[in-house]
């Protein structure tokens, strides 16, 4: 709800499970955002699932500011509100429409969820206007299902983690606790308003149109923990979702304190988890060992179509 171009959720800002209660207009919360939205980079993304991304590339909006506490975060500088420059809605709408002229398949809205408000008001904006790409919601999952709600309609594809499935675990290394409870109800909501994957183009390119692709990041000593959250996905929703296991954590050099996390995950421990989603029935995407690279971690320069 909007007052005077003021946006009442961020007056009490309740949109996430810390439920911070600041005025975001005032000052910022956990996530390090005012009521300003800001965005760190837009650009053509191609390391997205293969639906995704396709071969012309996701249109992917870096948005600044996280609501988790990630100890191995690679994107820290966004994540803590260091990058970014404030944009309107308007230039938002404007940004959607350059990514689509570049060829994207989709505009993918990385980390939105702290601008919910702003973001579902340019998306209703620019569907007046004939914008016909699907939106995509790239998501930690750590929000309130009220706030996956109100979306009904307006988000195309759900692209959440899945990180946690022991509380211990969130609380530890992203300083979020009751983080299942709140993914698994955000997630589940997802799935009530895509309940089918729906995909288009020719066999040998198939993109997402509709639907949700569930991921989940493999980290070293985990594997316990992925599989309960692989088989907790696949018994709450069968074959209406997409299970994407990623095995490319990085540590990131600033993780002294947390040694058991600070290597790569190894090719045993991925291709157990793979097994074991095998066995399950799981359909997914099962990427490739090889892609646990820096490469993969975009320059966030606010540069191109974000300035």
């Amino acid at each position: 709800m909007t007052t005077d171009n003021r946006y009442s959720e961020y007056e009490d800002c309740t949109l996430c499970p810390r439920r911070c209660g600041v005025n975001r207009y005032e000052r910022t919360g956990y996530c390090k955002a005012s009521a300003a939205m800001r965005i760190a980079r837009a650009a053509l993304h191609f390391w997205e699932e293969p639906c995704i991304s396709g071969s012309r590339g996701s249109g992917a909006v870096f948005f600044t500011g996280c609501n988790m506490g990630c100890v191995f975060c690679q994107n820290h500088l966004i994540s803590r509100g260091s990058v970014g420059k404030e944009i309107t809605k308007e230039r938002l709408i404007e940004i959607f429409y350059e990514l689509s002229e570049k060829g994207a398949h989709n505009i993918n809205l990385v980390t939105a969820d702290i601008y919910l408000p702003e973001i579902r008001d340019a998306i209703k904006a620019a569907r007046m206007q004939g914008f016909t790409l699907p939106f995509i919601l790239n998501t930690s999952s750590y929000l309130n299902a009220d706030s996956v709600k109100s979306l009904e309609g307006l988000i195309d594809i759900y692209l959440p983690d899945f990180k946690y499935i022991r509380d211990k675990d969130s609380a530890r290394y992203s300083n979020a606790a009751g983080y299942s409870k709140a993914a698994q109800a955000a997630i589940a909501e997802m799935v009530r308003q895509c309940p089918e994957c729906v995909f288009e183009g020719s066999k040998e390119e198939r993109i997402l149109k509709k639907g949700v692709v569930v991921r989940h990041l493999l980290m070293p000593g985990m594997l316990i923990q992925a599989k309960l959250i692989v088989k907790d996905l696949y018994e709450s929703f069968g074959d209406k979702i997409l299970i994407s296991l990623l095995s490319q954590y990085t540590p990131n050099g600033r993780l002294d304190g947390h040694p058991e996390i600070n290597r790569k995950v190894s090719e045993a421990e991925y291709r157990s988890l793979i097994r074991w989603a095998e066995n399950l029935g799981v359909k997914g995407f099962m990427q490739a060992k090889e892609s646990a690279d820096e490469s993969y971690i975009p320059t966030f320069d606010v540069g191109g179509d974000g300035s």
